[in-house]
């Protein structure tokens, strides 16, 4: 460390170092860089990404091999930052809520909402996953935990069911699965601050919401309610499906929830006997759609029999074929995602590390 004549030159030198998930001055962000009283350098990545954080390492260690700077002592972790919400409101243990919305069903949308939060967990973080669908809840089925029932501590807490590596609550295991939930739009709004504020979540990175189709009850709830972190629309190449998540994206403005950006799901028709690619439901409409709005293309999910047969099975390709492209495209959209959301957002002040120094 005494190589660098402050904490100022040890960024800027750190800066060098680039990634498509890092701003240009990266390491200058509040919390990232710390030196401790020992000398000991401690970066601090504050989204999931273990990847990035496996590259930051090999490049460190290049650069002292080569003779680029002198060894010198320095720790990388994975250290999810919290962000600041529109919501003066807490979930009990959750840093960060992501919402996974459309204005329109049938287009994928719990299939994204599931794999991405597998994907965050398996680069680095610590996920739950909500299910607020109170109409038609798809998330027991898609994890494979149609008959389980959550525990309930002191009468009140209910306790999430773990699948996958997921922390996750439904309506779907509190009710018989052959029953319809009748219900007026708020008693579906308060079951969805029920089935939030009394699960007792562990202490979790990422809180993701899979939210029902539409701009009725429940979205104003999110919006009202809920500390959503950011937003992310999920739609397909098809001009109707477009129409409504243009509605959507105009919603979620109006409201002043943020959003990280568009995914278009079915992007393109994946052959499983050939491979041959085909835009069956159009091309370019989520691309145009992002532009017009200045939002981010976060992914384009193709159309494959393998990830619906991982749904229908209570395995989900991120897991159940973990090497997979499919798998590898997800866990590209969640790093995208959570990267974005940092750097668009703003940390919640932390308690200061007394062995940092400047």
């Amino acid at each position: 460390m005494e190589q660098f004549q402050s904490k100022l030159a040890l960024c800027q030198w750190l800066n060098q170092f680039q990634d498509p998930l890092l701003a240009a001055q990266w390491s200058e962000s509040a919390g990232i860089v710390s030196v401790l009283a020992s000398g000991r350098v401690k970066i601090s990545l504050p989204f999931a990404c273990q990847e990035l954080a496996d590259k930051l390492s090999l490049w460190l260690s290049q650069q002292i091999e080569q003779g680029e700077v002198a060894a010198f002592d320095y720790t990388i972790e994975i250290d999810v930052a919290a962000l600041e919400t529109t919501v003066n409101a807490a979930v009990k243990g959750v840093k960060n809520i992501i919402a996974v919305t459309s204005a329109k069903g049938g287009v994928g949308k719990s299939t994204t909402a599931v794999n991405i939060a597998l994907a965050l967990s398996a680069i680095g973080g610590k996920v739950g996953l909500l299910d607020a669908d109170i109409y038609g809840p798809s998330i027991p089925l898609m994890l494979g935990r149609l008959d389980s029932t959550p525990g309930v501590r002191d009468n009140k807490w209910m306790q999430p069911i773990e699948a996958h590596g997921l922390y996750s609550n439904s309506i779907g295991y509190l009710v018989d699965k052959e029953e319809a939930a009748i219900w007026r739009g708020p008693m579906a709004s308060k079951a969805l601050s029920q089935l939030l504020n009394e699960t007792e979540w562990p202490d979790l990175d990422y809180l993701v919401i899979d939210m029902p189709p539409g701009t009725g009850d429940i979205q104003l709830t999110l919006s009202q309610q809920i500390p959503v972190t950011g937003a992310i629309i999920v739609t397909t190449p098809q001009d109707l499906a477009l129409a409504d998540a243009r509605k959507g994206a105009a919603m979620l403005e109006k409201v002043s929830v943020p959003v990280v950006g568009v995914v278009e799901n079915m992007s393109y028709h994946v052959c499983s006997h050939c491979g041959h690619q085909e835009a069956i439901f159009g091309h370019g409409g989520a691309e145009k759609m992002a532009q017009d709005y200045g939002l981010s293309l976060l992914g384009q999910i193709p159309l494959h029999l393998q990830l619906r047969e991982d749904i229908d099975n209570g395995t989900p390709s991120v897991v159940a074929r973990p090497d997979s492209e499919h798998a590898e495209q997800y866990r590209a959209l969640a790093a995208q995602v959570v990267s974005q959301l940092y750097w668009q957002g703003k940390p919640k002040p932390k308690a200061i590390d007394i062995m940092a120094i400047d």
